[in-house]
């Protein structure tokens, strides 16, 4: 059975991943991933996902409220919704 994250995400690396690749991070932010892998710290990096996930989030919902659209409401499901 195939991840439909880990699918969804192929797809996006492969539509976005030149622009988001040439988009430059804050200086060290790299280097303190790379010492989070190298740790195994798998709580600090999904922490870090659910972060970039819920400022996307509210991001894209005040982006479409501001040009109009109604209020969505976020399911809260296991699956994914992409």
């Amino acid at each position: 059975m195939t991840n439909p994250y880990a699918e969804w995400f192929e797809q996006l690396r492969a539509e976005y991943g030149e622009q988001l690749g040439a988009m430059p991070l804050p200086d060290g932010l790299p280097e303190h991933v790379q010492t989070l892998i190298d740790h195994k710290d798998q709580d600090a990096l999904l922490f870090m996902l659910k972060i970039a996930w819920q400022l996307g989030a509210q991001a894209g919902y005040a982006a479409g409220r501001a040009q109009g659209g109604s209020a969505v409401k976020v399911a809260r499901s296991g699956t994914v919704q992409a």
